[in-house]
């Protein structure tokens, strides 16, 4: 008996306060009600992490036929920071820095091998935002520009047996990747991106040298390889400094 008028005190006492909730909660509430908590801030700072990069590219090569490369999955290591600048609730800028694994997987026509070539870059991205902001639901398009700092190549035809080699700042690539992205991002951060390469990822005119018989040769190994590389990017946003501090609404108080 005790427990059936304790829940039934309950519900008087929330039916009371429910409109008060209510317009502590309206939107609407003007700029001199000291009670309503500030507006968030337009500009922050956000932690952009493409978790997972599944990726393939438009490949012409003279040991391969297939036009799409094999699909390739990396998730380490894809980091970096975005700056985001929200005038209103529905549009705002994007820009930022990081860096990304990507590349392509290449199998040959002969011997049934395969060749991996991937990049460690540093980019720039720079885009729009529209949508529910606040709710973080909107989508998203834009460009950036990534610069390759370190080179990887692995082939093998048996994956025991394999012969690899790493370059810093390798000239096998082009100094510059410009790329297009557009996505969309879902409560509470998740965001899903297509980018583009429209340029080469291979440098055509790199020459590479080798002794046959004590007589140096010179070869351009990538001469006929155009490769545009294409992902889906899954990840998460993480905001830093998105909502104001408990002391900012206090010294608004205080002026007020």
């Amino acid at each position: 008996m005790k427990l059936r008028y304790f829940l039934a005190a309950l519900s008087i006492t929330a039916l009371f306060q429910s409109p008060v909730m209510a317009q502590e909660n309206d939107d609407d509430t003007t700029d001199t009600d000291v009670t309503a908590p500030l507006p968030p801030k337009k500009f922050y700072v956000g932690n952009s992490l493409d978790a997972a990069i599944f990726s393939t590219s438009l490949l012409t090569s003279p040991v391969s036929n297939a036009s799409l490369s094999t699909l390739r999955f990396s998730y380490w290591f894809n980091f970096g920071f975005t700056f985001n600048y929200d005038p209103g609730k529905h549009f705002g800028l994007l820009s930022g820095i990081g860096i990304k694994n990507i590349g392509f997987i290449e199998k040959t026509t002969f011997g049934d091998s395969t060749i991996k070539r991937r990049v460690y870059t540093i980019g720039v991205p720079l885009g729009i935002k529209f949508g529910n902001l606040t709710k973080r639901n909107f989508g998203f398009i834009g460009g950036g520009l990534d610069v390759p700092f370190n080179y990887r190549e692995k082939g093998f035809v048996k994956r025991g047996d394999k012969t690899k080699f790493n370059e810093w700042f390798s000239d096998r690539t082009n100094l510059l990747l410009p790329y297009v992205f557009a996505g969309f991002s879902i409560n509470p951060g998740l965001t899903f991106k297509v980018q583009y390469y429209p340029g080469n990822f291979m440098n055509t005119s790199y020459t590479s040298t080798y002794n046959l018989n004590g007589i140096p040769l010179s070869y351009r190994p990538y001469r006929n390889y155009d490769v545009q590389l294409l992902m889906l990017c899954l990840g998460m946003d993480i905001h830093y400094n998105r909502t104001p501090k408990v002391k900012d609404l206090k010294n608004v108080k205080k002026m007020m």
